[in-house]
């Protein structure tokens, strides 16, 4: 029998990542299983490539709705990434915004937070506050402080976030799109229907351009 490699490792990743792709749950979930395996044997359980793994299989499980398989896979993988990295690399950010969006459908609000907080002053101070990536933290956090009735601090972070992506990004980006349609969605919410027409009209407009030039 040969050894175990991570080029093997990394093949079977690829692999899981198609499978899921194609909605084939049960033989990613193999797949991604023993890629993690074969990581940790010859890696060590605390290699970033672990992390990785961890992170993807988490990623299938919410996919599938599996919370509570989720949330300890992203905890460990926050821990390794942080410990192997250091609490201001931008891997560490983006473990902490995977960990918050898991808690955030869960309804743990209080735990999501300070997650997303610290994400987003990692990445301000580290990738620069007009960042594509801290634009997808505001966006996030703005979510959840909508989920808790903050409507104005919500307003507040996604002007924000639609002000990144508009300088960093072209006209009907998917992520901007995004952005506007949460704006939209919060106004609504608020009864300023008038502001969000314009917004959803905007969304409409950058679809329609975004489609006669594909």
């Amino acid at each position: 029998m040969y050894p175990e490699h991570p080029d093997e490792a990394t093949s079977l990743n690829d692999l899981a990542v198609l499978c899921q792709a194609q909605g084939k749950y049960f033989d990613a979930e193999l797949l991604y299983i023993r890629s993690l395996e074969i990581r940790e044997n010859v890696l060590g359980p605390e290699h970033p490539s672990v992390a990785t793994s961890l992170n993807d299989l988490a990623g299938l499980y919410q996919a599938q709705g599996k919370y509570a398989a989720v949330e300890p896979l992203y905890i460990r993988a926050l821990e390794i990434t942080e410990k192997v990295l250091g609490p201001e690399h931008p891997a560490v950010a983006a473990s902490m915004n995977n960990l918050a969006g898991i808690y955030k459908v869960q309804g743990k609000y209080s735990d999501a937070e300070p997650l997303y907080i610290r994400s987003l002053g990692i990445r301000e101070n580290v990738l620069g506050p007009e960042h594509p990536d801290v634009a997808s933290t505001l966006n996030s956090l703005a979510g959840l402080y909508q989920n808790l009735g903050k409507d104005l601090k919500a307003k507040e972070l996604y002007i924000r976030a639609i002000t990144i992506i508009d300088a960093n990004k072209s006209e009907g980006h998917p992520d901007s799109l995004k952005y506007l349609e949460n704006y939209a969605h919060l106004l609504e919410k608020m009864k300023r229907n008038r502001e969000a027409v314009k917004i959803r009209n905007r969304v409409k407009k950058a679809r329609s351009k975004s489609e006669d030039n594909s």
